[in-house]
């Protein structure tokens, strides 16, 4: 939910990555949730409005494979060596656009780390962490192909695709460096109509650069079909039924696979889980929500502690937050140096996205604390810099990946835009700012990107209840900024076999994140097939 942080929905410098970008435009894109495309198992679901969650359901593809797919799920993969030790890589063909196959391909990255035993071999594992537009390959490289359990990787190759447009698939491409730098520092809290149109303005200068660089792939992007991708990938390995680990937006990208093979679906873990049938504008509402809970969170941890800059043991959450905003007012004023070496200040937005990229994880709020202490009493904004670049995947040399730009292509194809115009966000301020009253403006205003896409959405919200499927677990954090936890709740609701497990706690995601008592049953799970009772809990 994010064009230009959301979340979705990866980012603060960590190697887990944090999988989802969902919510924030400028500071990041509409978070993803719809995703059906006309061309590939289109749900029958109706238009959905703005408080309204869909009833129908997302339509299973045919089980027999059309005989016109069948190059692509009969291909071998020619695996050579990545450079990094220990892993393969490979190139995969699959459709451009799946209802006309013969039309051309689009080459997608692939990348394995075979299992090392000892014991029975189990298959492959996939894995995505999310984001829209996080890379799956680097997620693979740098944390799950080194980081899972020693006991998974043995019995499982682990695996990893670049969805289509993301990274190594065909990277969907937008601005350049200096022009991102411009993007990412405009002004998402507009105070006059001249400042609305620089923010308009800018998504529009956005929206062009990606549908000038790749028009005909922008169309196909879809989660539907990256999902029918990894049914391609999962033929192309051998194996009869999936076995996935899925992150923040990977949790919609599995259950979209679920949804349209059922009788494909082996383990799935679905973890920070979002909910498919909410349309854009009632999503990023509920993520600003979530990012006010995880700030409340942070708030009230950082009072306790010697060195919080928003307050002391006296200071009520509440009070914590008007400061924060109060230092956001400030920026907006008078943006503060920040010691960049292409002449960066720290402005409001880049301020904002640095504190929201450290609610993802309570590992990073002393970093934030000791950024907003440098930044409000030494007037020194680099702490709060490298919080916001580390977000937006901004390199060293002033490069982007292009995480931004495939966040914003997938979730701009998969639900109709949050808000049409400025007249309806101002609208819909209220309700945001009262979900948040220190992030709920500038949220609201970063959904309005999506608005000025150069393609038509191709899906609409609905629900995914993949009847026939194997037990799915879902896993929901009951503090998580990205992913609410009420989205895990409605996902094991809708999904016919789904499992609720629960990470009473903070940060975005649980598995891997310290609770033994989640890790050991996903463990199980995934080595056993034995599912958690639903409604397990843990802490």
């Amino acid at each position: 939910m994010h064009t230009r942080r959301t979340h979705r929905r990866t980012r603060t410098g960590s190697t887990r990555f944090r999988g989802a970008l969902l919510a924030a435009a400028l500071l990041a894109t509409a978070c993803s949730a719809g995703g059906a495309s006309t061309s590939a198992g289109s749900p029958a679901a109706r238009a959905v409005g703005s408080t309204e969650a869909a009833t129908a359901a997302l339509t299973p593809l045919p089980q027999a494979t059309p005989s016109e797919l069948s190059p692509y799920y009969e291909q071998k993969l020619a695996w050579r060596d990545c450079g990094v030790p220990g892993f393969q890589c490979a190139t995969m063909k699959a459709p451009l656009d799946y209802a006309k196959p013969g039309e051309g391909d689009v080459r997608l990255a692939v990348a394995r780390k075979k299992a090392t035993g000892p014991g029975k071999r189990l298959g492959s594992l996939l894995v995505n962490p999310g984001g829209p537009g996080g890379s799956a390959i680097g997620y693979l490289q740098q944390y799950a192909g080194i980081g899972y359990p020693a006991k998974v990787r043995a019995q499982y190759d682990m695996v990893a695709v670049d969805p289509r447009g993301v990274a190594r698939s065909e990277p969907v491409e937008c601005l350049d460096g200096p022009e991102m730098d411009a993007y990412t520092q405009t002004d998402v809290t507009p105070d006059d109509a001249g400042e609305t149109d620089e923010l308009v303005d800018a998504y529009k200068e956005f929206a062009e650069g990606c549908g000038a660089d790749a028009p005909k792939l922008l169309r196909h992007v879809s989660t539907v079909e990256a999902a029918r991708d990894m049914d391609v990938l999962r033929a192309v390995l051998g194996d009869e039924k999936l076995t996935y680990v899925g992150a923040s937006y990977g949790t919609f990208l599995g259950a979209t696979y679920a949804g349209l093979f059922p009788d494909r679906t082996g383990r799935l873990v679905l973890d920070g889980a979002m909910d498919p049938s909410l349309p854009a504008r009632r999503l990023n509402l509920e993520q600003t929500e979530g990012f006010e809970t995880a700030f409340q969170s942070f708030a009230k941890d950082c009072v306790r502690q010697p060195d919080c800059p928003l307050g002391d043991k006296n200071t009520a959450p509440d009070q914590v937050g008007e400061n924060l905003k109060s230092f956001f007012d400030d920026l907006d004023a008078k943006p503060l140096p920040a010691g960049d070496a292409d002449g960066r200040k720290l402005t409001e937005s880049l301020a904002t996205t640095g504190v929201i990229a450290a609610m993802y994880d309570e590992g990073a709020w002393q970093q934030l604390r000791e950024s907003l202490t440098s930044a409000i009493k030494e007037k020194d904004g680099a702490g709060l810099l490298i919080l916001s670049d580390s977000y937006y995947e901004r390199e060293a040399d002033g490069g982007y990946s292009n995480l931004m730009f495939a966040n914003a292509a997938v979730n701009c194809l998969d639900l109709p835009a949050a808000f049409s115009s400025p007249d309806e966000v101002r609208a819909a301020l209220p309700d945001f700012e009262k979900a948040s009253p220190v992030f709920g403006e500038g949220l609201a205003w970063s959904s309005l990107n999506c608005a000025y896409w150069p393609v038509k959405p191709m899906g609409e919200p609905h629900r995914i209840e993949a009847a026939g499927a194997t037990p799915i677990v879902v896993v929901g954090t009951t503090r998580d900024p990205a992913t609410p936890y009420r989205w895990a709740e409605a996902l094991s609701d809708q999904l016919a076999s789904g499992h609720l497990l629960t990470y009473e706690g903070d940060g975005h995601t649980a598995y891997g994140r310290g609770s033994s008592c989640i890790d050991s049953a996903i463990n199980t799970y995934l080595l056993r097939g034995t599912a958690p009772e639903d409604g397990k809990r843990c802490s």
